[in-house]
Formats: C-alpha cells, structure tokens, sequence
C-alpha cells in the first residue's frame, strides 16, 4: 500500500499484530511462509488469481470457522492444500503424512531454535 491510499478496514482490526511502526504484519512466521508460497505457485502458474479468491473463500466460510478471523491462515492453508490436490500436485495422503512430519519436527525441536523438517524423528 502506498502512503496515498488510505489504510483497509481489515488493517485496522483489533488484536492485529503491529510492527514497531504501528504497520500490521504477520503474527507467525509461518503465515509469512504460506502467503510467501503461494505467491510463488500463482508466479510459477499453477494457479492464477480467481482460482486462488475461490479457494480460499471456500475456506473461510465453512461452517465452525473462528468468527473473529484468527483462524485464517488455517483456511489460508486448506485452501493451498485444496489447490495443490485439485490440481494434481500432491495427493491427501502425501500433505497428511508431511504435515505429521512437521508436528513431529516442531515436537523435538528444543525451545527458542529453527523448526526443520530434519528434526523429524523417523516413525517405525
């Protein structure tokens, strides 16, 4: 946003995480690398942008959604899984297993250090 256009509605929500300047910014790194992701499959052609609005608004107003809007980086991500598998880029199976896979790495990572999807202890 340009410092002539006035500030969204959305900017100005409560409980928005603020940087130092008052600017919103995101509350976890990952809803950074998410937003990050997807930009780069839009770029890379997967998808374009009407795709994208409807997936992702198929996601936020599925019924049992926080009202106040703090889950929307999970819908953000069910959206790109939605994608991802719609298009024949990943199968269920394969982002459940990956996902597992992650909440294992962020398990053993010890406090205060860089989750890795290397620190995933191997499941037998």
């Amino acid at each position: 946003m340009s410092a002539c256009e006035p500030p969204s509605p959305l900017s100005q929500s409560p409980g928005r995480p603020r940087s130092t300047e008052g600017d919103p910014v995101f509350a976890e790194p990952w809803h950074a690398q998410a937003f990050a992701l997807t930009v780069h499959l839009h770029d890379r052609g997967l998808f374009d942008w009407s795709e994208w609005a409807a997936s992702l608004s198929l996601e936020v107003h599925k019924p049992g959604r926080a009202l106040d809007g703090s889950d929307y980086f999970d819908a953000w991500v069910a959206a790109l899984t939605a994608l991802l598998v719609g298009k024949g880029v990943a199968e269920p199976e394969q982002v459940l297993a990956l996902q597992k896979r992650w909440q294992r790495a962020a398990e053993a990572t010890p406090h205060g250090s860089p989750i890795e999807l290397a620190n995933a202890p191997l499941v037998v």
